[in-house]
């Protein structure tokens, strides 16, 4: 980690956010060895499964997969904001008017490796699983062994379905970004992009009362609340691009899943309903963070794909993964039509 920007401390980031993001359940030793075993299992049967069920081709055997605990999702996304944020960070210090006395600026990153700690550690204790394309060339893909523990449990439903059922998810995201290399540098181009229009300084005089009023906005978030017209046409572009593949892993997860999973419509269900959030503060962090514009992704997304596949058929369908001007438009999302009028 020395190796990277010293705006932010990333030792820092790590250290908090696994002490944040806790254990998790109480298991034997003999349970979370059969959990990791499971999992494992469970994302190599899924390679075929979702290969024959969407048409897209990934090599075999390119990104590894890793059943982790909390600490290592959170050491992992620390890898993984280093590679996201470095535009970001390259241009805060191009434009910085003068360079920071060392010991403010080792506070500052300090600071800075706090903040994306206490995220990276509300976070650990809710993801299942991420792809993550950002780690050597072909991406890894992550299951995290005690939050699958924990929501199985929590939603009472069978452990070794809903392992599959979490497997054949992240399994369609390693697919996608496998089978189509481009996505993994279109995206980065967005952040570069994006960080390209900042300005910092309006940024820092602005941002804790633009913050304020996300929230007391009933719908607002932190990241609508900072960025300018210009900032959201990209965060529109990449939101049109995320909800696309939420929702095409989604519809393959429940496609797939009535010929091996046989609890998969109770799984879903259930799920749905554990994604409105728990409790008040629950539901607001997700507001603020703007996980609540994450679940609208895999609701949205799920919904076009389902469309345009019911009109066109999963090869036709695949038309959306040739090339970049293909993907939809945030609005293209909400109207399938439009989007098989355009590229189709």
């Amino acid at each position: 980690m020395s190796e990277r920007p010293d705006m932010i401390d990333w030792d820092t980031a790590v250290r908090l956010g696994s002490r944040v993001g806790g254990d998790g359940p109480v298991v034997s030793r003999a349970e979370a060895a059969a959990a990791v075993t499971e999992l494992r299992e469970g994302a190599m049967r899924s390679t075929p499964m979702v290969r024959d069920f969407t048409g897209l081709v990934a090599p075999d055997a390119t990104a590894p997969v890793l059943v982790v605990d909390r600490a290592g999702w959170v050491q992992a996304n620390a890898d993984a904001f280093a590679t996201i944020l470095a535009p970001v960070v390259e241009v805060v210090a191009r434009k910085q008017k003068k360079e920071p006395a060392g010991v403010v600026k080792a506070v500052g990153a300090h600071v800075a490796g706090a903040e994306i700690g206490v995220l990276l550690g509300f976070l650990a204790g809710k993801v299942l699983g991420q792809f993550d394309p950002f780690w050597g060339r072909d991406g890894r893909l992550l299951l995290v062994a005690p939050n699958v523990v924990h929501v199985e449990r929590e939603l009472g439903v069978d452990p070794s379905d809903f392992r599959l059922w979490v497997c054949l998810h992240e399994e369609t995201h390693r697919v996608q970004f496998t089978a189509v290399p481009w996505l993994r540098d279109h995206l980065l181009a967005q952040v570069t992009e994006l960080a390209e229009t900042m300005d910092t300084e309006t940024l820092l005089n602005e941002g804790l009362r633009r913050a304020v009023q996300a929230v007391r906005s009933p719908t607002g978030s932190l990241l609508d609340a900072v960025s300018t017209p210009e900032q959201q046409e990209i965060i529109d572009r990449v939101t049109g691009m995320m909800s696309l593949l939420e929702g095409h892993a989604d519809v393959v997860m429940d496609g797939v899943g009535p010929g091996v999973i046989p609890s998969v419509g109770e799984i879903r269900t259930k799920f749905n309903q554990r994604r409105k959030g728990v409790g008040t503060v629950d539901r607001l962090l997700r507001r603020l963070l703007g996980l609540d514009t994450k679940m609208a992704q895999y609701r949205d997304g799920a919904a076009f794909v389902r469309h345009v596949v019911d009109k066109v058929g999963m090869a036709e369908f695949n038309a959306v993964f040739a090339e970049p001007a293909n993907l939809p438009s945030k609005d293209e999302i909400h109207k399938p039509k439009a989007w098989i009028d355009r590229v189709l």
